[in-house]
C-alpha cells in the first residue's frame, strides 16, 4: 500500500519538469581553472568531486525519508561539460524539443556562452574523440554502421555489491592508506601513478562523507523550524542517520538505503556514466538487516515498505542528463538504466528469494515508476510463487519487472573467466547485460548494425544513403553463384567494420584512461584500491567491453529470402531483387509478396531460417569475441538495442525481407515485426537456437494482448512460457502487454493517455515520450496467443 507521503512525493516525481541545472558545470569549471597543470589528473577529477559535494544545494524534499538529489532539485539535471561541450544551439533543441526536453533558461544559456564554451569546447571528451578518430571511422560512425557510447557520456556500466552495505568510507580510506604504504618505488615503474590514484580515491571518499554531514546539519537546521512534531522528529533522525553513514557501514535498513544513495549520487556526479550505477542484490543485501530489525520489533514490513517507495522515488528524480545527435537517437529516453535486481541465487548456489524479494515487487507493482528499473533473476531453484508473482505485476502492462535467467547469467559469466562465486553474485544491468557486481567494469562501447553490413555487400562495398564507398570491395552479387559466395562476402564486410570500430574504441578507451579517471567509482569496484589502478584504466577485477548487435531478425530473414528465392528455389534473380530494393519494392509488389510472406521466417520455429540466424551470430560472435581491449581484458557481444533499432532502420534502404526503406529493423534478438505467426511457443524455441551462453546478454520482446494472460490460466502460461525457455537456456524475456487499440488510440489522443506505460527495449517509457515511428515499431509487434493447451 502506498501512504500519504509517498503518494505526494510520488506525485512531485512525475510531474518535476526536467531542466538543465548549470551548478555543476560551474563548480568544475572553477576547479579546473584552479588546479588544472598543479596536481595530477586523478587528484584533479577528485577535487571536482569534492568541491561539488562541498558547494552543491542541498535538498530535502517535504515529507522523504530519503534525502539527496544529483540537481538542486527533482529533475534538475547537471551537464557534464568535460564529456560534451554544449552549444548553444544544443540547449536551444533541448529546450524546444516535444520529447524528451530538458527546459533552458536564458541566464543558463547566456552562462554557457559566457563561460563554459569559451574555455570547454575543446577540452571536453567529445572533441578529443572526434579530433583522433580517422576518416573510415567517421564515416562509418556518420552512416550508421555502428555509434558510440563514450561520445557523450562516461564509462560506467556496474553494480553493486555488499562491500558498500559492510563498509564504510572511513574503512575504504584506511584499505587506501595501506595500499599506498605498500607501494614499491624500487622495482615498480608505476609507483608514482598509482599514489596519484590512490590519493585521488581517498579525497573521493572525503567527498562522500562531506555531503552526508552538510545533510545533516541541514536536516538539523530544518527541525529546528519545523513546527510540526513528527516532522521534526522525521528530521532529526535523518540528521542522525547522515552524521553517521556512508562514514560508517550502516546499522540498520534505513541506513542502508541512505548509504546506498549517497554512493549513488557520487557515481552519477563524478561523471555521467552510461547507465548510472545501481545496489544489484538489493534484497540479498539488504536481508540481513531486515530479517534483525524484524526479529528485535524495531521495524515492520509496512516501515520497510515506506522506506522502499521513497528509495524508489529518488531513482526517478534523476533523468538522464541530456543527449543529443546520434546518441539521443541510439538512447532517446529519459531513463538512466539503474536496474534493480530481485531473487537469483546465493554465494553458495542455493536459493537467493527471501522475504525481502517479495516486499520489493509489491513496492515495483505499487509504485510504477520508470525508474529504477526492475528484474527478477529466476532459477531452477526459484520458488514457483516467485516466478508468478513477477508474472502478476508484469501482466499489468507497463513492462516491470523483465525475467532473467539467473542459471543462465552465471554460466555465461563463468564461461567469460569469473569465479564462481563472483558468477552467483553478478547479475545483470543496463537493459540485459550480465557482470559481476562491483568487480567488474563490462563497458558498452556501442551499437553495430548487422542489417546495414548486408545492406553495403550488396552494393560492393557502397553506401546507397551516401553514395560513398565506405566497405570493401567483395564482389557484385550479381555474380555470386552461391548463397555461400554471398555470405562469405559479408563475412568480410563484417571483418572489415569490426576491425574500424574495435580501432576507434582502443584509442577512445586510452583518452578516458589518460584523461578521465573515475576515482570514486574506483573506491567501490574491486581491485582499484589493491591495483593502485582507475576503473576506467583496468583497476577492476575483470575488465571486459562490449559491442552491441542490432537487427538479428531483419538480416536473418532478409538472408533466409535471397537464399531461398534466389538460389533456392530460383523463383527470381538476384538482378530483379536488387532492383526492387532499389525501388522500396514500388512497382514489385510480385517480389514484395515472395519475401515477405512466401519465406522461411526466424521466430517460428523454422530451422531454414534458425540456422541462417546461427550462421550470423556465429559470424559476428567469431569477429568480436576474444579481442584484446585496452583494459587487460576482452571484447565480447550482446545482442540489444534501446533505441537504436529505430535509428539504424532510418539509414537504411528497402531490405530484403519486405522491409520498407527507413523503418526500425528488427529490436533484440526478437523476430521482425509480424513475421513470427506460430505463437509465443515457436519464438521463444527460435531464440534458444541462438547460444545465448556465449553472449553477456540478449533481449527478447513479446507482446500480449491482456485477455491472453488474464485469470490463472493466463498466468499459469506466461510463467511457463518464461520456464520452458529458460529451460533451454535463454538469457532474458519481457512482456508488453497491451491492446493495439489502445496504443492507436493514445497515438491519436494523447491528453487522454499521459500515464500509459510501454516496455520499449531493455526499459520502460511512456507513451507520449516516444517518436511516432517508435510508436508505430511497438503497435506493429505481433501480438501473440496460446493455444488451446496453453504455453507448452
Amino acid at each position: 500500500m502506498i501512504t500519504e507521503r509517498v503518494k505526494k512525493l510520488r506525485e512531485q516525481s512525475v510531474n518535476a519538469v526536467p531542466r538543465i541545472s548549470m551548478e555543476r558545470a560551474l563548480i568544475e569549471d572553477e576547479v579546473y581553472k584552479k588546479y588544472e597543470g598543479t596536481v595530477s589528473v586523478p587528484v584533479l577529477r577528485a577535487l571536482v568531486l569534492k568541491e561539488l559535494m562541498s558547494k552543491k544545494k542541498l535538498c530535502i524534499n517535504d515529507g522523504e525519508l530519503i534525502v539527496g538529489e544529483r540537481g538542486e532539485e527533482p529533475a534538475a539535471t547537471p551537464t557534464y561539460p568535460e564529456l560534451c561541450c554544449h552549444t548553444l544551439e544544443d540547449f536551444d533543441i533541448m529546450d524546444r524539443r516535444e520529447r524528451i526536453f530538458f527546459k533552458v533558461s536564458g541566464s543558463d544559456k547566456k552562462l554557457q556562452e559566457e563561460i563554459i564554451i569559451p574555455y570547454w569546447e575543446k577540452r571536453s571528451m567529445r572533441h578529443k574523440i572526434l579530433e583522433k578518430m580517422t576518416n573510415e571511422w567517421k564515416e562509418c560512425y556518420a552512416a550508421g554502421i555502428f555509434t558510440e557510447f563514450m561520445e557523450q557520456r562516461g564509462p560506467g556500466h556496474t553494480s553493486g555489491d555488499d562491500k558498500i552495505f559492510k563498509k564504510g568510507f572511513l574503512d575504504f580510506k584506511k584499505d587506501i592508506e595501506k595500499a599506498i604504504e605498500n607501494l614499491d618505488f624500487f622495482e615498480d615503474d608505476e609507483a608514482l601513478d598509482k599514489k596519484n590514484q590512490l590519493e585521488a580515491m581517498s579525497i573521493a571518499c572525503d567527498a562522500v562523507m562531506i555531503l552526508s554531514k552538510r545533510y545533516s546539519v541541514y536536516a538539523k537546521e530544518l527541525a529546528a523550524k519545523e513546527e510540526d512534531s513528527d516532522r521534526k522528529a522525521e528530521l532529526l533522525e535523518i540528521a542522525d542517520i547522515c552524521s553517521y553513514i556512508p562514514a560508517n557501514a550502516p546499522r540498520n535498513f534505513r541506513e542502508a538505503l541512505q548509504s546506498y544513495w549517497f554512493v549513488h549520487l557520487c557515481v552519477i556526479s563524478e561523471l555521467n556514466p552510461w547507465d548510472a550505477y545501481n545496489p544489484g542484490r538489493l534484497d540479498q543485501h539488504l536481508y540481513p538487516f531486515y530479517k534483525k530489525e524484524i526479529e528485535e520489533g524495531s521495524l515492520t514490513r509496512e516501515m520497510a515498505e515506506e522506506m522502499l517507495q521513497c528509495f524508489w522515488v529518488k531513482f526517478n528524480n534523476q533523468p538522464a542528463p541530456p543527449k543529443v545527435g546520434v546518441t539521443l537517437k541510439e538512447s532517446g529516453t529519459y531513463t538512466d538504466f539503474a536496474n534493480i535486481n530481485v531473487g537469483g541465487l546465493k554465494i553458495d548456489g542455493s536459493n537467493g528469494v527471501n522475504e525481502v524479494s517479495y516486499l520489493l515487487l509489491d513496492v515495483i507493482d505499487e509504485m510504477q515508476l520508470l525508474q529504477p528499473s526492475s528484474n527478477v533473476q529466476i532459477s531452477k531453484k526459484s520458488p514457483q510463487k516467485f516466478v508468478k508473482r513477477a508474472c502478476e505485476i508484469s501482466r499489468k502492462g507497463w513492462g516491470q519487472p523483465s525475467m532473467f535467467n539467473a542459471d543462465s547469467v552465471v554460466q555465461e559469466l563463468v564461461r567469460a573467466g569469473k569465479s564462481i562465486e563472483d558468477a552467483r553474485c553478478g547479475g545483470t544491468s543496463g537493459c540485459v547485460e550480465t557482470g559481476a557486481f562491483g568487480k567488474e567494469a563490462y563497458i558498452l562501447t556501442g551499437y553495430f548494425n548487422l542489417p546495414k553490413i548486408l545492406e553495403i555487400t550488396l552494393n560492393n562495398g557502397i553506401d546507397i544513403m551516401t553514395g560513398k564507398k565506405i566497405g570493401i570491395e567483395t564482389g557484385n552479387p550479381v555474380e555470386f553463384k552461391s548463397y555461400d559466395e554471398l555470405f562469405e562476402a559479408y563475412k568480410k564486410q563484417l571483418k572489415h567494420f569490426v576491425d574500424i570500430k574495435i580501432k576507434g574504441n582502443r584509442v577512445i578507451e586510452r583518452l578516458y584512461a589518460t584523461n578521465m579517471p573515475v576515482p570514486f567509482l574506483s573506491v567501490v569496484t574491486n581491485d582499484c584500491i589493491s591495483k593502485g589502478k582507475d576503473y576506467n584504466g583496468g583497476g577492476a577485477r575483470y575488465n571486459t567491453s562490449y559491442i552491441q548487435g542490432v537487427g538479428i531478425g531483419t538480416i536473418t530473414d532478409s538472408l533466409s529470402a535471397i537464399k531461398y528465392q534466389v538460389f533456392d528455389k530460383n523463383n527470381i534473380t538476384i538482378e530483379e531483387l536488387l532492383q526492387a530494393l532499389k525501388n522500396n519494392f514500388e512497382g514489385n509488389e510480385d517480389i514484395l509478396n515472395l519475401v515477405k510472406n512466401k519465406t522461411p521466417k526466424y521466430g517460428n520455429d523454422d530451422d531454414y531460417a534458425d540456422s541462417i540466424m546461427r550462421e550470423i551470430f556465429d559470424a559476428y560472435y567469431n569477429e568480436v569475441n576474444g579481442r584484446k581491449n585496452g583494459r587487460e581484458g576482452v571484447y565480447r557481444i550482446d545482442m540489444l538495442p534501446t533505441t537504436c533499432h529505430v535509428y539504424f532502420g532510418a539509414v537504411m534502404g528497402a531490405s530484403a525481407n519486405g522491409r520498407k526503406a527507413h523503418l526500425p529493423v528488427s529490436e533484440g534478438i526478437s523476430p521482425e515485426k509480424g513475421a513470427d505467426l506460430n505463437g509465443p511457443t515457436a519464438v521463444v524455441k527460435s531464440a534458444a537456437k541462438m547460444d545465448h551462453l556465449r553472449t553477456g546478454g540478449t533481449l527478447l520482446n513479446q507482446k500480449f494482448t491482456p485477455s491472453v494472460v488474464q485469470g490463472e490460466k493466463g498466468l499459469n502460461n506466461m510463467a511457463s512460457l518464461v520456464r520452458a525457455y529458460f529451460t533451454m537456456d535463454g538469457h532474458h524475456i519481457q512482456f508488453n502487454v497491451v491492446d493495439k487499440k489502445v496504443l492507436l488510440e493514445a497515438q491519436k489522443n494523447p491528453d487522454e493517455y499521459k500515464d500509459l506505460i510501454v516496455r520499449v527495449a531493455g526499459y520502460s517509457d511512456y507513451f507520449n515520450n516516444l517518436d511516432k515511428v517508435l510508436q508505430d515499431e511497438i503497435i506493429e509487434r505481433t501480438e501473440q496467443s496460446f493455444g488451446e493447451t496453453g504455453c507448452c
